[in-house]
């Protein structure tokens, strides 16, 4: 008699399968964990973009729409645009992620400044309003 070790190609088959079906169920789900991210991302901006904005409110009595004046710097992807609407009485700003592209993003506005109206408009001052489908 012969000792042969190893598997047979069915066995081998069978691994490859329930590889191939665990694949197509965690894809999916680092595909939507990856977007949660990028709107984070967004969120966290224009968080920090609102703080920058009253910091320069308190030393110029006004708003601005230089980011760089303010010390404002937007994470990697993340795109401040068109740019930051300002008046001497509030701001708004929409932020996108460029692998997003330009339908779903997210928006702010403070003061007496019109709400953007693209991706979306937040409901009041203050509040982020993203746009996600």
């Amino acid at each position: 008699m012969r000792d042969q070790k190893g598997f047979t190609l069915i066995e081998l088959l069978i691994v490859v399968v329930i590889i191939g079906i665990l694949a197509a169920i965690a894809i999916p789900k680092f595909s939507a964990t990856r977007e949660k991210a990028y709107f984070a991302a967004m969120k966290s901006d224009l968080k920090n973009l609102a703080s920058q904005q009253e910091i320069y409110y308190s030393d110029y009595y006004a708003y601005t729409t230089d980011a760089t004046a303010m010390g404002f710097v937007q994470s990697d992807g993340v795109i401040i645009y068109p740019s930051i609407a300002a008046t001497t009485s509030g701001w708004s700003a929409t932020a996108y992620h460029t692998a997003l592209g330009s339908t779903l993003g997210c928006a702010i506005y403070y003061g007496n400044s019109t709400a953007p109206g693209s991706p979306t408009a937040p409901s009041a001052p203050g509040e982020i309003a993203c746009i996600t489908s």
